[in-house]
C-alpha cells in the first residue's frame, strides 16, 4: 500500500469503522474521540489532535468531521473553506489520526452514541456540561477530557486576519 492509499484507508464509512471498532477493541485499544469543523487546520488543532492521541497508552484517535453542509449550518456562507474530501484527507494524513468518519447531523450524538468512546475529547472553549455526547459517555463508564485551548489560535480568528489583510 503506497502513502496515499494508506492515507485513503483512514477515512471510514459508518459500516466500515464499526468493523474496524471492533478489531480495535478485540487488540485491547482504547478509542479516543474528537469530532469538528477543521476546516483550515492549524497549530490549535495540532495542539488538540496530538494532545487527545496521548491520553491513553494503546489508543486509536477518531475524528469525527462535519460534512460540508453541517459545516455551513454551523459557521454561516462561506464555509467551509475546503470541501469535506479535502478536510479528510488532511486530517487523515496526520500520524496521531487513526480514523476519520465524517457526519452531516447538526451534533455527532449518533456517532458518539454508536462509536461509544472510551474517551470522548473537546478543546478548552467547551465545559464537559455543554459537550454533546458527555452524558452519555460518562453513562458508558467512558470519561470526558477538556483539553487546554491554544490560545489566539481558531479558524475564524485566522480567516479575519486574512480578511482584513
Amino acid at each position: 500500500m503506497n502513502r496515499k492509499q494508506a492515507i485513503e484507508a483512514k477515512v471510514f464509512t459508518f459500516h466500515a469503522l464499526l468493523r474496524q471498532l471492533h478489531v480495535w477493541r478485540f487488540q485491547g485499544r482504547k478509542i479516543i474521540f474528537t469530532n469538528g469543523c477543521f476546516d483550515v487546520l492549524h497549530p490549535g488543532h495540532f495542539h488538540l489532535l496530538n494532545s487527545a492521541a496521548s491520553l491513553e497508552a494503546h489508543s486509536m484517535l477518531v475524528v469525527g468531521l462535519n460534512d460540508d453542509n453541517s459545516v455551513r449550518a454551523l459557521k454561516g456562507a462561506g464555509r467551509p473553506v475546503h470541501p469535506f474530501e479535502l478536510r479528510a484527507m488532511s486530517l487523515a494524513s496526520l500520524s496521531v489520526v487513526d480514523a476519520v468518519i465524517g457526519f452531516e447531523a447538526a451534533t455527532p450524538i449518533d456517532l458518539i452514541q454508536a462509536i461509544q468512546p472510551d474517551v470522548l475529547v473537546k478543546g478548552g472553549d467547551y465545559e464537559v456540561k455543554d459537550i454533546v455526547g458527555a452524558d452519555y459517555v460518562l453513562q458508558q463508564g467512558g470519561r470526558v477530557e477538556v483539553l487546554p485551548f491554544l490560545e489566539g489560535h481558531s479558524t475564524t480568528s485566522l480567516l479575519n486576519r486574512e480578511l482584513n489583510n
